[in-house]
């Protein structure tokens, strides 16, 4: 018969498959990422459901979450049926969960590695299309007591004005600094660039006696660290 041909809305569904009430019902882990997605929409159209929307968003970027994760307002609104409130929604909730996950994996307070440094900024510099500088400030004890935004940029490359970067340090007292920027490419390899401003930063560190200890270069999944490989 032609209606089995028709798409059904989610209200003609069983109660059980209609996402609100199915996380009610079996509580949120039941849920597929489709489905979650679909009561951030709230409503799809005519001829498509939320969670069809859904999946058809998923689907475009191989249901990888941590890439839909990186999508603009802009980006999401190019999928029809996602207007701007929609995708205002879907962008909040995710970054609602990427600060969650800051939270509750933070890294250790002190420096003593790398990876220390690491742990407290890559919930900054990953998952970003464009790339940022961040600095940490330390104390005599190598104790962080802040993390900084510096600049933002394009996607291969930021502005780094070392007169921001020292005029931070000095307003928040810092015995010493860590440096990081993110490469959204995901290469982990440091530019020439990169060695060449970092080399300056710390001659510039030695003369206001605010050494710098790091540089990293962090992508969506890993790090780099300037210092341990000797190209400070």
């Amino acid at each position: 018969m032609d209606n089995y041909d028709q798409k059904l809305g989610i209200k003609t569904w069983a109660e059980a498959d209609r996402p609100r009430e199915k996380l009610l019902l079996q509580g949120r882990r039941q849920l597929t990422d489709a489905e979650l997605i679909a009561i951030l929409i709230g409503s799809g159209s005519r001829n498509e459901t939320a969670v069809d929307l859904s999946k058809r968003i998923l689907n475009f970027y191989k249901n990888d979450l941590a890439k839909v994760a990186k999508l603009s307002v802009k980006e999401l609104s190019k999928f029809k049926g996602i207007g701007q409130a929609k995708a205002i929604s879907i962008v909040a909730a995710l970054e609602l969960g990427r600060r969650r996950k800051e939270t509750e994996k933070e890294g250790p307070l002190q420096i003593t590695s790398s990876k220390d440094a690491y742990e407290i900024l890559k919930a900054e510099l990953s998952d970003l299309p464009h790339e940022e500088f961040w600095i940490l400030i330390l104390n005599r004890a190598n104790f962080v007591t802040g993390k900084h935004f510096v600049s933002k940029g394009g996607q291969s490359g930021t502005v780094v004005d070392p007169k921001v970067i020292f005029k931070v340090a000095i307003e928040n007292n810092a015995a010493s600094i860590v440096l990081a920027h993110n490469h959204p490419s995901g290469n982990l390899r440091a530019s020439s660039a990169d060695i060449s401003i970092t080399k300056n930063l710390v001659q510039s560190g030695l003369l206001l006696e605010i050494p710098i200890y790091d540089h990293l270069i962090i992508t969506d999944h890993s790090y780099l660290s300037l210092a341990d490989e000797g190209l400070m």
